[in-house]
């Protein structure tokens, strides 16, 4: 049994910190949002009055926070505070430059820190079958690898520190750019009169087969139950691939990078959210598509 500490009880974090208690870990947590902080107290996990107060006891610092600055923010704060030979897992999704930073402050303390972005959604947090990215040193990975099975169902080392980030970014640049194909091709089949039915039985057994059409299909009615077929309430929101696309875009400028269709992506996202995207699933891209001028 680990003493974890849990730090941002959002959509994501507080079931990742409810599968770690189940398992039988010590946890203690912190939020900012009462609710959440209630609502981890009456699953049985013990709340702290600060993130220092939480991290006081742990052998292992888990953090799921919305952005660079307010993670290293809270590290300032925690880091002082830890344990000696502490792990500290940042499961937010933040830019690679913040998340190298992170590093550097754990390491002029003497601990080890992962950058350990996911996958899968709030689905995937409840059911503990996230994918998890994961930056840092071979060492504390192994040491943290039983708490992040707990979380997820596949577990990816991709490198030293920043490299968790700089995978998460790539493939959600590529998924928001496959998304808007597979939207702009439903869209397209429905003004040339072929149904959706038959346009997700062709496409998802042919060369345009890919996630966003044969499992996350943004047409309701047909291939596995998706957002589309709950009025695309969110799985992964409009606004967190809005994120993300930034944040690939902030990558792309910072190494020289050209990624033009990661770019437009950004684009097209940032005008949906503008007209009344805002809050729905990223899917619900077909939307906007379908009433946009050519």
């Amino acid at each position: 049994m680990s003493r974890i500490a849990f730090i941002g009880l959002g959509n994501m974090g507080l079931p990742m910190a409810t599968n770690l208690a189940k398992a039988g870990h010590n946890v203690t947590v912190f939020d900012t949002v009462a609710a959440a902080m209630d609502k981890a107290a009456s699953d049985g996990m013990k709340t702290a009055q600060s993130a220092s107060a939480a991290v006081s006891e742990a052998n292992i610092i888990m953090t799921m926070l919305p952005n660079g600055p307010i993670i290293l923010k809270v590290l300032e704060e925690v880091i002082p505070a830890a344990k000696a030979g502490a792990v500290i897992i940042d499961s937010s999704t933040i830019d690679v430059a913040s998340a190298r930073k992170a590093h550097e402050m754990a390491k002029s303390a003497d601990l080890q820190l992962l950058d350990a972005p996911v996958s899968g959604g709030i689905g995937g947090a409840a059911a503990g079958t996230l994918t998890f990215m994961v930056g840092g040193s071979t060492d504390a990975f192994e040491r943290a690898q039983p708490v992040l099975e707990i979380m997820g169902g596949k577990i990816v080392h991709c490198g030293e520190g920043g490299a968790g980030q700089a995978a998460k970014i790539c493939n959600n640049m590529l998924l928001g750019i496959s998304m808007i194909g597979a939207c702009e091709a439903f869209a397209l089949a429905e003004k040339l009169g072929l149904s959706a039915e038959a346009a997700f039985d062709v496409i998802s057994t042919s060369s345009g087969s890919c996630w966003s059409v044969n499992t996350y299909c943004p047409v309701p009615g047909v291939g596995p139950k998706t957002p589309a077929d709950n009025d695309y309430k969110p799985g992964f929101a409009a606004d967190l691939m809005h994120k993300d696309l930034g944040l690939a875009q902030q990558a792309a400028s910072e190494s020289g990078q050209a990624t033009p269709m990661g770019a437009h992506a950004l684009a097209l996202y940032d005008t949906f959210l503008k007209e009344g995207g805002s809050g729905r699933d990223f899917s619900a891209m077909i939307e906007y598509l379908k009433t946009a001028a050519r």
